[in-house]
This record gives structure tokens, C-alpha cells and sequence, in this order.
């Protein structure tokens, strides 16, 4: 039997639907405030049960469609579920923040940071950490994310291997502008748990172009024939310093160099390099050059690139230079 509250209720919010739609956002909405707006409990649920119009996205929080829910219905019942003080964290955040999604790892559900005085549990699709190092949030679309810092070492404590780590951490200093030294710190002062692979790492790259090289040894594995060898000082048999090519092809005489100018174009920069070039062509070195951007951007294009050199160099005679000091 239907009471005349009941029907009173009713009446309010299906008479005017934007009750519904000023308390929710993206179709997204705790129960509690369904209720505020005059609609049953039981009316709510019986909306969610199969076949209904609705659906239970996470405990107490409704999706006012039965589809598939977006990523950001995902995200927004996440952060409703958790409270006002959480925060988007990890791969959802980085890509949030700009980073790239062919560098993020797959699917990973959605990670949220929330005061550690509140005890709000994981469930389903929501992993909830309760930290006392909460970070000053950053908006975006009217969700609260961590710096990209944090998300990125919450990111990588969830990895297991190195090749998504990797990926992931240069994606987050070169798009994003992530300092090394600042995710190392990052990762010093929070939980060791996860971040033996991400530290060492870290500590490897000392600079942008140490994390570019990285990326080209990683693309030299798929050669037909990879370099023989990295950074090595290259001399004519006269003892005049030709170059430190950043891989060498030795049978053949065959340079590598990853240019880093497009991270910082300057006058000098961009002098040495043309003379490093004059000394290799007078050497008579067949060099390849290749902006680190390419390396994430168009592995494919570096690749046949290197193999047409190597094709060339492979066809002359051999530059007359020797591996080693002067």
C-alpha cells in the first residue's frame, strides 16, 4: 500500500527532473541524496534491480543508466563513494594529467587517495589507500587529482615488471616534466612496498638524455643486428678525436645519435652539433640522428631508418677509426 507521503514524493521528483539532475553529475549519484529529493529507498533500489533503468555503481552510489558506464562516471562515483577529501591517484590521474595513454598500462581500475582518519574500503573497481601524506589536490574537469609526482610513484608501486615502469616514468619526465630526482624523492619518503624497479631506475637516469638512451637501447633489441656498442670514444689512426657516438656499429662504422635539442634548443647546442657532424663526415661516418620524441612517437620510422643506414654503411668500405682513447 502506497502511502500519501509516498505518493507526495513521488510526484516531486518525477515531476521535475531536475531535481535528479542538480544532485548528480554525469548521471552519477550518492542514493543519500536521491533520497533528499523525495525519492524511496526501496524506489531506488527496485531502479537498479536487472532490467531497471538504473544501476548500483559502488555501494550508495547510483548511475542513472543501465549501459556501460565512462570512465569518468567511473571516476566520479569513485570520489563520491570516498568522501570530499579524496583524490584521483595513480595510471587513472597520470592520464588525467596529459600523459599518454599508449604509455600507461592497461586497466587498472581506479586508485584513490583518502585522509588516513577515514575508513572508507576498497571495492570492485575503487582501490581506496588511507595516507598521512595527503597532497595539496589539483582540479581538472572537477575532479581532484594528485600532482602528477605522486600519481605517477602510486602508479608504478602497483607494477611488477620493467618494461611498464619504464614506460610510464618516461612518459612522466618527458611529457610531463617530472624531474627524476623528484620522483626518486618521492618514492624515498612514502612506502618502499613496489619500488625497488622504479628507484633503481631513477637512480640510472641522471638527466633527459640518459632516459632517451634508455628508450633507444630498448628499440635497438629489435634490430636485425643491434649495436656492438654505447658511448664509446670514436679516433682516426692519427689519434684526432672524431666523436662519442651514442651507439656504434663497429664492423661497419655506423653512428647513432639520439639529439636531445628539443629539450633545450640552444644557439651552443645546436653549434656542436653541427660540428660533431662535420668531424663524422670527414671521418666518413654514415651517422643516423634521431630526436628522442620519435623513439615513443615512431619506433616503427627509427627503426627502418636505422636498417637503410645500416644498408649503406654496410655497402663501403670501412671508415679508418679506431674504439677508445686517444
Amino acid at each position: 500500500m502506497v502511502t500519501m507521503v509516498g505518493m507526495t514524493n513521488r510526484g516531486r521528483w518525477e515531476g521535475h527532473p531536475e531535481l535528479l539532475r542538480e544532485r548528480s553529475r554525469l548521471g552519477v549519484v550518492r542514493a543519500a541524496d536521491l533520497e533528499e529529493a523525495g525519492i524511496h529507498s526501496s524506489t531506488i533500489y527496485d531502479r537498479c534491480l536487472p532490467g531497471g533503468p538504473w544501476q548500483i555503481l559502488l555501494p550508495g552510489i547510483i548511475l542513472r543508466h543501465n549501459g556501460k558506464p565512462t570512465q569518468d562516471q567511473r571516476a566520479t562515483g569513485a570520489l563520491l563513494y570516498t568522501g570530499p577529501d579524496a583524490m584521483l591517484t595513480g595510471v587513472e590521474a597520470c592520464r588525467r594529467h596529459g600523459l599518454s595513454p599508449d604509455e600507461l598500462p592497461d586497466d587498472m581500475g581506479i586508485h584513490v587517495l583518502n585522509p588516513h582518519e577515514i575508513k572508507v574500503r576498497s571495492v570492485d573497481y575503487l582501490t581506496v589507500e588511507r595516507t598521512r601524506r595527503a597532497p595539496t589536490p589539483i582540479v581538472r574537469n572537477k575532479l581532484l587529482l594528485s600532482p602528477l609526482v605522486r600519481a605517477t610513484t602510486d602508479a608504478v608501486r602497483g607494477l611488477r615488471s620493467v618494461d611498464p615502469i619504464q614506460k610510464l616514468l618516461i612518459e612522466a619526465i618527458q611529457r610531463g616534466r617530472c624531474a627524476p630526482e623528484a620522483l626518486l624523492a618521492e618514492l624515498d619518503i612514502g612506502t618502499t612496498r613496489g619500488t625497488a624497479i622504479p628507484r633503481r631506475l631513477l637512480k640510472e637516469w641522471a638527466n633527459i638524455r640518459s632516459i632517451a638512451e634508455a628508450r633507444a637501447k630498448a628499440l635497438s633489441h629489435r634490430l636485425p643486428v643491434p649495436p656492438s656498442h654505447w658511448n664509446v670514444p670514436l679516433h682516426s689512426q692519427a689519434g684526432h678525436y672524431v666523436g662519442c657516438p651514442d651507439a656504434w656499429w663497429d664492423d661497419i662504422g655506423l653512428a647513432w645519435e639520439i639529439d636531445s635539442f628539443e629539450f633545450h634548443f640552444y644557439r651552443e647546442g645546436y653549434a656542436r652539433t653541427l660540428t660533431r657532424n662535420n668531424r663524422y663526415a670527414a671521418a666518413g661516418i654514415t651517422v643516423v640522428q634521431t630526436v628522442p620524441s620519435r623513439l615513443g612517437t615512431d619506433p616503427a620510422g627509427v627503426l627502418a631508418e636505422l636498417k637503410a643506414a645500416y644498408a649503406v654503411a654496410a655497402s663501403r668500405v670501412r671508415p679508418d677509426v679506431r674504439l677508445g682513447a686517444a
